[in-house]
């Protein structure tokens, strides 16, 4: 009898949308790549306009079927990723510790999914921002107590801050279960997840010579 009332508790799941947005090349893919399939590869790809990956997880007794949105960070591509803002739960504001640009860059990211993800409160929206490529330690850009203090400057609560590495898979759990956390408190997790009616998948760049930027 245990074990029945212990299915019914499970047998509704949680749908969360979350939204990885970023400048082309801080790891946007392979993070999503590292945490759904735990793989990685150097071979860079650009994102055109957006793809996804779904993984089913358990977070305090509840299933949670997360469906991760990967879109363009290239600045000709970035529009094609705005229909697939809507309907997100959580956001990923991602950059390289190795490119103080990709940093400086974050305030627009998040300007632009508030407004074309119509965020009606955005203090209390589930953000988090991920510095990538800590196994490049010896390239450092953006130090990390720039990263944090830009995080309490953006929320009073402070937007969460993940380190990371797709590579060395250096907190990449922690980040995506925060996230799904953060999105289940806030009660935003719908039956329903919206998908365009054309998705763009990525494709492999023509830049041969790109290989170790989206790590």
């Amino acid at each position: 009898m245990s074990s029945n009332n212990q299915s019914s508790s499970r047998g509704k799941k949680a749908f969360l949308k979350i939204i990885m947005l970023g400048e082309s090349g801080v790891g946007k893919t392979s993070l999503m790549n590292r945490f759904v399939s735990e793989k990685f590869t150097n071979q860079f790809k650009a994102t055109i306009g957006a793809d996804f990956k779904a993984k089913p997880i358990e977070l305090e007794d509840k299933l949670v079927d997360l469906q991760i949105w990967d879109t363009a960070g290239q600045e000709r591509f970035q529009s094609l990723g705005f229909a697939f803002y809507r309907g997100a739960d959580a956001c990923f504001l991602c950059y390289d510790i190795t490119s103080e640009k990709s940093f400086d860059q974050l305030n627009t990211w998040r300007s632009e999914f508030i407004h074309h993800a119509n965020v009606k409160d955005p203090d209390n929206f589930p953000f988090i921002c991920i510095g990538n490529k800590v196994d490049k330690e010896y390239e450092r850009k953006v130090p990390k107590s720039k990263a944090v203090a830009w995080c309490k400057s953006k929320s009073s609560k402070a937007v969460p801050h993940f380190e990371t590495s797709a590579k060395d898979a250096i907190n990449i759990e922690s980040a995506f279960y925060e996230a799904a956390r953060m999105a289940l408190d806030r009660g935003q997790a719908d039956t329903e997840v919206y998908i365009p009616d054309t998705i763009k998948l990525s494709r492999p760049t023509t830049n041969h010579n790109a290989k170790a930027s989206c790590c």
